[in-house]
């Protein structure tokens, strides 16, 4: 018998895809950080749709405050509209708790998501809750729309080789407490989509070793990462920077010949966040391997 812990989760979304009927005419479908559907030609805005979810003890621990709990779970989701380069509208939530949960703790967790719905202009739309059996972990899952203007839509698959690696902010030590409190870099984004439109874009939620891959091999390419320039966390070392995830910042590509210009205009309206040049996309085939990071069915070693 085949378990998810032999293939992987990208192969599981690979081999479950073809199993549904799909959009015939998506903007972006599966496989990039949102889906995108295209209204049509008289729209000058593309709908996003994304859904995500929390698993107390995989995503948070037992203990961890339900305001920090509910700020990461719509905020995993705003991070995902930003990597598309746009911004979030509405969300729904589905809660399935065990019956012992105090319902203090649930109020937080609304705080929580308030907190970060009222930070990026979005609201609560509705949702569901339910039950989980005797023993089982909290669920918490955020289903979300959004916009973005067809000018600044950025997909993953539509880098170059010879385009050069950015990436946004610091890398590595999300654990034990950054993971629950970072800022989704949606005005960031929006900033580099309408000054600087990057070729391709992603964020980094399963960390660098397993988006970077995913980028290039989106968008056709293999890749040169040049370690020594990782802009690592504090205490952090570039073991960390690679593989540790949910560092939520941007990795992008741009041509090049763009990149003195971009970093320039950076420092002037970004003062407090580094941007790095990493390194850069190159012909499938050459460049680095790269496959670690965070993988939600682990093989056995």
């Amino acid at each position: 018998m085949t378990t998810l812990r032999d293939i992987g989760e990208d192969a599981l979304i690979a081999r479950l895809i073809p199993f549904v009927p799909r959009d015939p005419q998506p903007a972006a479908g599966p496989g990039d950080d949102c889906a995108v559907i295209d209204p049509g030609p008289e729209y000058d805005t593309l709908q996003l749709l994304k859904t995500d979810v929390l698993v107390e003890q995989v995503h948070f621990l037992s203990g961890t405050p339900g305001r920090w709990v509910g700020w990461k779970a719509v905020a995993r989701v705003i991070s995902d509209f930003a990597a598309m380069g746009g911004q979030p509208e509405r969300i729904l939530v589905t809660l399935a708790l065990p019956t012992e949960t105090a319902v203090e703790w649930v109020e937080d967790l609304y705080r929580g998501m308030s907190d970060c719905l009222l930070a990026f202009g979005a609201v609560l739309a509705g949702g569901e809750t339910s039950r989980v059996p005797p023993g089982s972990a909290p669920v918490i899952s955020v289903s979300a729309t959004g916009r973005v203007h067809r000018d600044h839509l950025v997909l993953r698959s539509t880098a170059q080789a010879g385009h050069a690696l950015l990436v946004t902010g610091l890398l590595g030590g999300s654990f034990p407490d950054k993971h629950l409190h970072f800022t989704p870099r949606v005005h960031e984004a929006r900033w580099l989509t309408t000054h600087f439109k990057p070729s391709a874009m992603i964020d980094l939620s399963d960390g660098l070793a397993r988006d970077l891959p995913r980028l290039a091999e989106a968008s056709g390419c293999g890749f040169v990462l040049d370690e020594a320039c990782l802009p690592c966390a504090p205490g952090c070392r570039t073991p960390q920077a690679i593989e540790d995830g949910e560092d939520y910042e941007l990795l992008f590509t741009i041509d090049p010949g763009r990149v003195a210009g971009l970093l320039d205009a950076w420092r002037v309206d970004f003062p407090a966040l580094p941007l790095t040049v990493i390194g850069r996309l190159v012909h499938v085939g050459a460049g680095n391997p790269l496959r670690r990071g965070w993988e939600h069915f682990p093989p056995q070693s």
